[in-house]
């Protein structure tokens, strides 16, 4: 936390803004002029509308609120808003692309897993990045030496720790702000502060042993449950979410009905358009406002359901991933599958609710315990992805400027929640955090045995 979000980051802004230590820029030009500092505040601070709760709490204008930004702030900002936010700002690109390699070389140390491989391209990448941080901004001059300060030194030390320790999510947790968080409730008596925290530090060591020697941990837990949802609605087809109100029930409109009957047809291989549409008539359809991904995951809104209030914000937007057929437009040649990622608008989340045996078996569902079965559909604007930037090469960032054709998906195609943040260009980045973590995989095994 101190040596990356409380130290370098910190410091490069104060290089970029002309305030670290009165050094200026020397040879160089990489100092930002005001308005354009100004700007890129303002931007963060926009970007919190867009940005979904889960992601964590809004940046503030990091040019006028500098010193209001905690660590987590100074990370998001870093690792997602950044590399936005910062394209074509600089007189000279190096600049931009020398900060981009820095993200590239956290992304890899947060990773959940770290080769060894990886390892040696984060000792090499730390190394050449030092170097040129000192042809950038100490420029080998005795008088900027204080350009280098420890925590420049100290990035050469991380691919060792590493090795070390293991990947830095088993202990960069900012374990003392998080244990000093815990014991500041514990603070009730002003006359014996002491004794108060020295009583809750041995009773919770004892509830903690007692969880763990007991098998106790759920029971036991000072945690408010994520439990039951009053109206939630699960079904085993879709074990990893839960629909969530506000609900509404009644008819689809025309042209969303033909794109759930379009969609069923081609889940079920059939054009008989006309007997599907009679069956999603016969079956309950409900609209859901909200669906939560199981394991305490995102809570993802639909458009058409969601209040339009000033201060909200959005978490409607998501990355799915379908099968797409890579000869669709030559009907001659042998179907291919290929596992494609989208990014769009959730519109709508629909519910149907087949109650009738005729419909289950034509639509090749089969029956539950309440003798019922269901489809669950997501219809999601897409995004029209445009072409990636050279410069983030390496980086999970995605632009677009517009939506395009609605798309009815299966809710399991949903993989995750992202964000997004306003582009220099007029157009839109998609931020997406989830890495390699949450991404589908197709088992392609045709054995029959």
């Amino acid at each position: 936390m101190h040596l990356i979000w409380e130290n370098l980051i910190k410091n490069l802004i104060l290089h970029w803004t002309g305030d670290f230590k009165g050094l200026g820029e020397g040879e160089e030009s990489y100092i930002l002029p005001k308005h354009i500092w100004q700007a890129v505040g303002a931007a963060t601070a926009a970007s919190g509308s867009t940005t979904p709760s889960a992601y964590g709490s809004r940046v503030p204008n990091i040019a006028t609120d500098f010193s209001l930004c905690t660590a987590d702030m100074w990370s998001f900002w870093t690792l997602y808003l950044g590399p936005v936010l910062l394209r074509r700002r600089f007189q000279q690109p190096k600049y931009f692309k020398h900060f981009v390699r820095l993200v590239c070389l956290l992304n890899i140390c947060l990773q959940f897993e770290i080769t060894k491989e990886q390892i040696v391209e984060l000792r090499t990448g730390f190394i050449q990045w030092v170097q040129d941080y000192e042809k950038i901004y100490y420029q080998y001059s005795p008088e900027r030496l204080s350009a280098c300060p420890l925590t420049i030194h100290a990035l050469l030390h991380i691919a060792d720790s590493i090795e070390a320790c293991g990947p830095v999510w088993c202990y960069w947790a900012f374990p003392m702000e998080r244990y000093c968080g815990k014991l500041q409730p514990a603070l009730r008596s002003r006359r014996f502060p002491y004794a108060a925290l020295d009583r809750f530090v041995l009773e919770d060591a004892q509830l903690t042993q007692i969880k763990f020697t007991s098998g106790l941990t759920d029971e036991l837990s000072l945690r408010t449950p994520k439990g039951l949802v009053p109206g939630m609605f699960q079904h085993p087809s879709y074990e990893d979410f839960i629909l969530l109100p506000a609900r509404q029930t009644g008819e689809l409109a025309p042209s969303l009905m033909a794109s759930v009957v379009a969609a069923i047809g081609t889940r079920i291989d059939s054009k008989d358009l006309r007997s599907i549409r009679k069956y999603v008539k016969s079956a309950v359809v409900e609209q859901w406002a909200k669906v939560r991904c199981m394991s305490e995951g995102d809570t993802i809104w639909a458009s058409s359901l969601k209040n339009r209030q000033g201060d909200t914000r959005d978490a409607t937007f998501v990355r799915y991933q379908m099968l797409v057929d890579v000869n669709e437009r030559h009907r001659q040649q042998e179907t291919i599958l290929d596992l494609q990622t989208f990014y769009g608008q959730l519109q709508n989340i629909i519910l149907l609710k087949f109650q009738d045996p005729t419909a289950r078996r034509a639509l090749g569902l089969t029956a539950n315990a309440l003798d019922i079965d269901v489809l669950i559909f997501a219809a999601i604007r897409t995004c029209n992805l445009g072409p990636n930037d050279p410069n983030l090469r390496g980086l999970d960032v995605h632009f677009y400027s517009t939506l395009g054709a609605l798309q009815i998906v299966d809710l399991n195609c949903v993989q995750c929640l992202v964000a997004r943040v306003k582009d220099v260009d007029q157009g839109w980045a998609i931020i997406d955090r989830s890495g390699s973590l949450v991404r589908a995989v197709v088992d392609d095994d045709d054995d029959d045995d």
